[in-house]
């Protein structure tokens, strides 16, 4: 496995609603063969064990291109499908009891939405953070936009990587150059592509120039 800061650089949040007929396993594969680093199974609406199943069929697919299986939100799907990993928010499972359930060699990130949240998340023990929403983004209602002056304050603040999130794509990311992110965490760029792999192919090449 990649160290953590690089697995960071293109991080693949999944959203099932722009895949005609294509598999999320299909999509995912897509992805990973383009580039992407990380991948976070995002799933709001689906069953606990539709969740844990999905998990399960991504995580040789993940294995297979060394890229962390990370899950959105929920500890207990991570623990049942030994993910790589859960990222939790600021109104979700919190990161002590995310830590005690799921012990020291899991990967654990927070979204930290300024540098009070980001310091307390790194005190708790987080391994990395989630900051945005950095560009306007059609993925979640009612996010506040993050200033990206607000990042930087973010990124050094901390000394534990931070990705952006939030409407990342092809034309916006060169302005996340120099701001101190390890990466970007990317969705409709890339899960609503018409070609994924080709979109992350992009990304991936755009995130090289952006991050390092």
């Amino acid at each position: 496995m990649k160290n953590l800061r690089e697995s960071l650089l293109l991080y693949a949040v999944t959203d099932r609603r722009g895949l005609g007929e294509k598999t999320l396993v299909q999509a995912v594969e897509e992805a990973l063969r383009g580039g992407a680093t990380m991948i976070q199974l995002r799933e709001k609406d689906v069953s606990p064990e539709q969740f844990i199943a999905e998990a399960l069929a991504l995580k040789p697919v993940c294995a297979r291109y060394s890229a962390p299986l990370i899950i959105n939100d929920n500890v207990e799907v991570a623990l049942a499908c030994d993910a790589d990993g859960v990222h939790v928010g600021q109104d979700d499972t919190s990161l002590t009891e995310a830590r005690a359930k799921l012990g020291p060699d899991k990967i654990i990130g927070v979204s930290a939405h300024n540098v009070e949240e980001a310091l307390k998340a790194e005190r708790d023990g987080a391994d990395y953070l989630g900051s945005g929403s950095v560009f306007a983004t059609g993925t979640k209602n009612n996010v506040t936009r993050l200033p990206l002056d607000e990042l930087d304050r973010i990124c050094s603040s901390v000394k534990i990587p931070v990705v952006a999130i939030g409407g990342i794509g092809e034309s916006n990311m060169p302005l996340l150059s120099g701001r101190g992110a390890a990466g970007a965490a990317v969705v409709s760029a890339i899960f609503s592509a018409e070609d994924i792999e080709a979109a992350a192919k992009r990304l991936r090449a755009l995130a090289e120039k952006t991050f390092r």
